[in-house]
């Protein structure tokens, strides 16, 4: 069976939106290696309408990071959206949109043989993954700054689900990064 993941930058303060506008200046060279690593298990990504919208304006001419932007262009995107068409989906070389329930499109894409799933640019794809249970690990990449508004991954009301810390690097810029999965029961 696949693993599906999700990384996302994360604020101390726990924002997880718009990271661009708080992450840039504590991004180092291990942070880029250990992301790097990731790259290269990952051959499905999935993406929320509103990150597959912004990454599809930028990423198809980007050039200021090739590596990156070599690997998201090609590879399959899947795209979670109830505005989009199926049409749309010729901005990005490589995009699909989900059609019918995402959860059963999730659990079917995990059954079938291949690498990692990585959920990319989907704050609320994160969360319903998250808590239907179909995320086996979730890396929060927390960098030294108060980001002081924007949404948080985790709201108040949200059901109480215990996570297992699988590993944690520090780099020398202060990043954090934690990887957790779902603590079996």
């Amino acid at each position: 069976m696949r693993k599906v993941t999700a990384g996302l930058f994360h604020s101390v303060d726990g924002v997880v939106e718009a990271p661009d506008q708080f992450q840039f200046d504590s991004f180092d060279d291990e942070l880029g290696a250990l992301l790097g690593g990731v790259m290269g298990e990952v051959d499905t990504v999935l993406l929320g309408r509103v990150g597959w919208s912004e990454w599809a304006g930028y990423w198809p001419t980007a050039e200021h990071d090739q590596d990156f932007g070599a690997f998201i262009n090609g590879v399959p995107k899947y795209v979670a959206s109830n505005t989009l068409k199926p049409g749309d989906m010729a901005q990005w070389q490589n995009s699909k949109l989900i059609e019918g329930d995402v959860l059963d499109f999730v659990r079917n894409l995990k059954a079938q043989t291949g690498g990692e799933i990585a959920v990319m640019g989907g704050i609320s794809l994160v969360r319903q993954l998250i808590f239907a249970g179909l995320m086996d690990e979730l890396s929060l990449i927390t960098h030294p700054v108060v980001a002081g508004r924007g949404r948080h991954l985790f709201e108040q009301g949200d059901p109480t689900t215990r996570l297992e810390l699988v590993r944690c690097d520090v780099t020398s810029k202060g990043n954090v990064v934690q990887v957790y999965r779902k603590k079996a029961e």
